[in-house]
């Protein structure tokens, strides 16, 4: 960080309480980029936002929202807030939106995990949480595309004893999310933010948390 943006820094850090400051510092110690999530066309506001409101409990700090048939919004009720405190990546401006989210995924290194309970596919309590990977999942009744089906590294499903053959998609979510983070802090996989993304993020978190941060930062800016 500049001298500059040192000296911005520690001025809005002024107008935050320690308390949240040092919220901000050990939440960002429990951060995680190892894992990332994929929502597929999700239309329905509830489920979207409770997926994204799980991902912000469990430590996952990007969310990749695929946008090929609807637009996916979330709820300031049910998320909580919660995304305000998550990195969100949008696809919605290509032809195949699926294809540019994956692309993009592939290139950083993620292998791509389908979410589906399908045969022959790998059980949440048996998955290899060693590789950076991304879960993707789609709409309740149809699931993931024929697309990410075909670019997945794999499948992942929840074993289920019952008469019903699957469950809402942000009930899995969170199974397999605290599922597998619970597995990935308690290995010797090195899961955690670097310290330039962990400060980056910490001076987004700061200017989220100050209200009309842009004439604030103006204001000192012109002294300087």
């Amino acid at each position: 960080m500049s001298n500059n943006n040192t000296k911005l820094l520690t001025y809005l850090e002024g107008f935050v309480t320690e308390k949240r400051k040092n919220l901000f510092r050990q939440i960002l110690k429990d951060r995680t980029r190892h894992f990332t999530v994929v929502l597929e066309d999700i239309y329905q506001q509830h489920n979207s936002s409770a997926v994204v409101r799980s991902c912000e409990i469990f430590g996952i700090q990007d969310v990749h929202v695929i946008e090929n048939k609807y637009m996916s919004n979330v709820s300031k009720n049910v998320a909580k807030g919660s995304q305000k405190w998550l990195s969100f990546h949008n696809y919605k401006k290509e032809t195949n939106n699926t294809a540019a989210c994956l692309n993009t995924l592939k290139s950083k290194g993620y292998q791509i995990i389908a979410t589906a309970p399908h045969n022959n596919t790998c059980i949440v309590h048996d998955f290899d949480i060693s590789k950076k990977s991304a879960f993707v999942f789609g709409v309740e009744k149809t699931g993931v595309s024929s697309e990410v089906l075909k670019n997945a590294d794999g499948i992942l499903k929840i074993p289920m004893v019952g008469f019903t053959e699957s469950l809402n998609i942000s009930v899995a979510a969170a199974i397999i999310l605290e599922n597998l983070t619970y597995k990935l802090r308690a290995s010797t996989v090195d899961w955690s933010l670097t310290p330039e993304e962990k400060e980056n993020l910490y001076v987004h978190w700061i200017e989220k948390t100050i209200k009309n941060v842009g004439k604030i930062k103006e204001h000192f800016l012109k002294g300087n």
